[in-house]
């Protein structure tokens, strides 16, 4: 019964949300329908709450439970539209307020370190210098094909962004050298930019394993999301408007983007404090 309701939301929202919504969707109901133990006509605000309590025991963040709390809302929302359900149990949850704190991001020496010890990966090497040169997002990144990229105005076309809104990134003049030294020596035949052996998309856990190796190889946590994170630090820090960065990141909302001034006044007095 939980079952065909969950595959008839996800079904119904399939053009409305994102792979990357659906798949973080798919993982909250799960873990909540799992902890709660009851169908989901069943469900109780205080069996919603007692969840939320548990992550917080367990440590999570608040902007993780932020979103998973998101998935289920959503959720409820919908059947409440659907009339599957009377009362809206959702409805009375308070969501737990964000922790204000700034984006993780890479200082200008870390990015060097982690492209020299990428510096001999002939895959990683590129895929590094794509994520920090554009600032897109992973599942972004795989969807790139070749046809999507203009060389000649160092542009690539990100059909498919999160929300499905398109855009257009721009890439440096270092990450087109290491785009077409990797496009020569690659024997694979695919229409994608990253591919594997089989000319298919790369996996994303692929990606995150090797993140995961040089996070321990490095002594600082990288993953795919801090570079899109140092993309914007950096840009922010050389003083690009606000409206720019909200552009090349694809923010719908300015707010998202807001984030990134602040750090910008925090890296400005960073550097303040360097020479007083």
């Amino acid at each position: 019964m939980t079952e065909e309701a969950l595959e008839t939301f996800f079904n119904d929202n399939q053009s409305k949300f994102s792979n990357e919504t659906i798949r973080s969707y798919r993982l909250s109901l799960k873990q909540f329908f799992s902890f709660c133990g009851k169908k989901f006509n069943e469900v109780k605000a205080t069996d919603i709450r007692a969840w939320l309590a548990s992550m917080e025991e367990k440590g999570l963040k608040k902007r993780s439970i932020h979103i998973k709390l998101s998935g289920l809302k959503s959720f409820y929302q919908y059947c409440m539209e659907e009339n599957l359900l009377k009362k809206n149990p959702v409805l009375t949850v308070k969501t737990p307020k964000k922790d204000d704190i700034l984006p993780y991001y890479l200082s200008k020496r870390q990015v060097a370190l982690l492209q020299e010890l990428t510096r001999n990966d002939d895959q990683f090497r590129p895929i590094v210098e794509t994520l920090y040169s554009t600032g897109v997002r992973v599942s972004e990144l795989l969807e790139i094909k070749l046809v999507d990229i203009k060389w000649d105005t160092r542009q690539i076309w990100i059909r498919k962004g999160k929300g499905t809104k398109e855009r257009f990134v721009l890439f440096s003049h270092d990450c087109a050298e290491r785009l077409k030294m990797y496009l020569e020596k690659r024997t694979t035949n695919s229409q994608f930019l990253f591919a594997n052996r089989r000319g298919k998309q790369l996996h994303r856990e692929f990606i995150q394993k090797n993140f995961r190796k040089f996070s321990k190889s490095l002594g600082f946590k990288v993953t795919p999301h801090t570079l899109r994170h140092t993309f914007a630090a950096h840009l922010a820090e050389k003083n690009m408007p606000q409206s720019y960065i909200q552009e090349l990141l694809g923010h719908v909302d300015i707010n998202s983007t807001r984030i990134y001034t602040r750090l910008m006044e925090h890296a400005r007095k960073k550097q303040y404090d360097l020479y007083h």
